[in-house]
C-alpha cells in the first residue's frame, strides 16, 4: 500500500475539543503548526473531572485540563465570537438540526473559529456537518 500523502499544513487552527482530549494519539503532521483552542474547549475540560465518579478518570481528566491550561492560551467568547455565532445558529437551523443544549459549545467552538477565520480540527465532524460554507472543518 502506498504512503499516505498529507495535504500541507496549515499555519494555524483551531482545536475541537473532541480533539485536545485525544492529542496524544493524533500524529502532529496531521494538526497546524500553530494550535488555538477556544475558552469553551477549556470550560469543557474543567467541567470534566466533575463529571464522573471514577476516581481514576477523574485524574486522567483533571491531568488533561492541566496540561491544556499550561499549553494554550484561549480565544476569549468576546462580542465578535457572540455575533458569529448568531451566523452558526442561523446555518444549523436552517439545516432542521437542534442547535441548544449541550450542542450550543460545540457550536461556539465552531463560532470562535469563523470569527478567527480558521479551520476548525475535530475528531467529530458530523457535529459541524452543517456548517461547510462558514468554517472549514478538518477531520483528525
Amino acid at each position: 500500500m502506498p504512503p499516505r500523502v498529507r495535504e500541507q499544513r496549515r499555519a494555524r487552527g483551531i482545536l475541537d475539543t473532541s480533539v485536545v482530549m485525544e492529542l496524544e494519539r493524533i500524529d502532529p503532521l496531521d494538526l497546524p503548526i500553530e494550535l488555538a483552542v477556544s475558552a469553551v474547549t477549556l470550560a469543557e475540560l474543567a467541567a470534566g473531572p466533575h463529571a464522573t465518579s471514577d476516581l481514576a478518570e477523574r485524574a486522567t481528566r483533571q491531568d488533561r485540563l492541566q496540561r491544556a491550561e499550561a499549553t494554550f492560551e484561549p480565544l476569549p467568547l468576546d462580542g465578535t465570537v457572540a455575533r458569529a455565532y448568531g451566523r452558526i445558529y442561523a446555518a444549523v437551523a436552517a439545516a432542521g438540526r437542534r442547535a441548544r443544549g449541550r450542542r450550543a459549545l460545540d457550536l461556539l467552538i465552531a463560532a470562535t473559529a469563523l470569527s478567527s477565520d480558521l479551520p476548525l480540527y475535530t475528531r467529530n465532524p458530523d457535529d459541524f456537518g452543517e456548517l461547510g460554507s462558514l468554517i472549514e472543518i478538518v477531520t483528525v
